[in-house]
């Protein structure tokens, strides 16, 4: 996956970078990269004979057939402007960009998410933040989503989906942590061991310790099941998508377990109906569906403000797999529980290779999520 962990917090000085060696982030060297991912041709098709003549003719023709195309400060600016605002209108969460030199490539199966220690106040003020300041909540009522979910009963229905997508997401996050936790000595020597954790379960999630605990477990399902809908309804789509690397052998293995896999979801009842949502008078609709797309956005961009690197990498992604969920859920001529979107959609829909890489590894983590439950429950009964 390609990410830039280097953007700096938009919302408060990031003073609190963690220091903890588990939060460190190995990126790809570049001998490691694809060469399909490079975005360049191979030396030795670049200096062919073919390639230099074709080289000669272009120059040529560029030469006999210039004109004079530069473009005016002010209409490079209008057109970034334009290039932004079409951007912003289709997509939920803010998407880094592939070409900055800011960007790396990194390996997720070699930087894994698992506990690495961050804790105490910077982590709570991403949390706090996202609850208190992007969720919806009554005006009328002073409490918050981030406390018992008391205020809920007062919002309509996109609101709560919001709110359950988002402690999904949380919940999801949490539970990665207490089944991968980091065991070691209290004065950090010796031996260490990455293992369940039965206390830290418990303590989030077990009603006598933690009210809202069964709550949020559900609201993990709910998550699970709209980015589900989301595969589904892009089957067809991302059926038709090419997998580049490089290596062919690989490329193979992808898009056949690519196929395998949504074909096995292809056949889950549809437990997500988003045709339910944004109903009723349409200018209230319209203006419900750009808020709603505006808190998500700025959920994306609070992932930019934590302190540890691997929290930030899985949590980007995460993020951005539920918004091009989103994105997938709320594009195309329809909108339904049948409705889908296929490769010759293209014209007004399209997915980056980024999106399509976070969707499936935000699902991968949410399939975990429901799996270390009922592992936890072995361990527990």
């Amino acid at each position: 996956m390609i990410v830039n962990l280097k953007k700096t917090c938009p919302f408060w000085s990031d003073d609190s970078r963690c220091a903890l060696k588990d939060c460190h982030v190995d990126m790809c060297n570049q001998d490691e990269i694809p060469p399909g991912l490079k975005g360049s041709e191979p030396t030795e098709k670049k200096y062919s004979k073919e390639a230099q003549d074709e080289d000669e003719s272009c120059e040529e023709q560029k030469e006999l057939g210039a004109l004079n195309t530069t473009i005016s400060d002010s209409t490079k600016e209008a057109l970034r402007n334009w290039t932004k605002h079409d951007d912003t209108q289709e997509t939920f969460c803010e998407l880094d960009d592939d070409n900055s030199s800011e960007c790396d490539y990194v390996d997720l199966l070699l930087n894994p998410e698992r506990y690495t220690g961050y804790k105490g106040p910077s982590a709570h003020r991403i949390w706090r933040s996202i609850y208190e300041e992007n969720c919806f909540k009554p005006q009328e009522d002073g409490s918050t989503p981030y406390s018992p979910q008391q205020s809920l009963a007062g919002l309509c229905l996109e609101q709560r989906t919001f709110y359950r997508m988002i402690s999904g997401l949380h919940t999801s996050i949490n539970l990665h942590l207490s089944s991968n936790y980091l065991f070691q000595d209290k004065l950090g020597f010796g031996n260490i061991k990455w293992a369940p954790n039965t206390e830290e379960f418990l303590r989030r999630f077990d009603p006598v310790n933690e009210e809202q605990g069964p709550q949020r477990l559900k609201n993990l399902y709910f998550a699970y099941l709209v980015e589900l809908r989301a595969l589904i309804k892009a089957a067809p789509y991302i059926l038709e998508e090419e997998f580049y690397t490089g290596n062919e052998e690989e490329d193979k293995d992808v898009k056949s377990g690519i196929r395998d896999l949504l074909t096995v979801i292809q056949q889950a009842p549809d437990q997500f109906d988003e045709s339910k949502l944004f109903q009723g008078d349409p200018k209230e609709a319209k203006k419900l569906k750009e808020e709603f797309r505006a808190h998500f956005m700025n959920v994306s961009r609070i992932m930019d403000c934590v302190g540890c690197d691997k929290c930030k990498l899985w949590g980007k992604l995460q993020v951005q797999g539920m918004g091009t969920a989103l994105k997938i859920l709320f594009s195309g001529d329809q909108i339904g529980p049948h409705s889908t979107i296929n490769a010759s959609q293209k014209k007004k829909f399209q997915l980056r290779r980024t999106e399509i890489v976070s969707l499936f590894n935000s699902f991968g983590r949410l399939s975990s999520s429901v799996h270390s439950i009922e592992k936890f429950r072995h361990l527990l009964s």
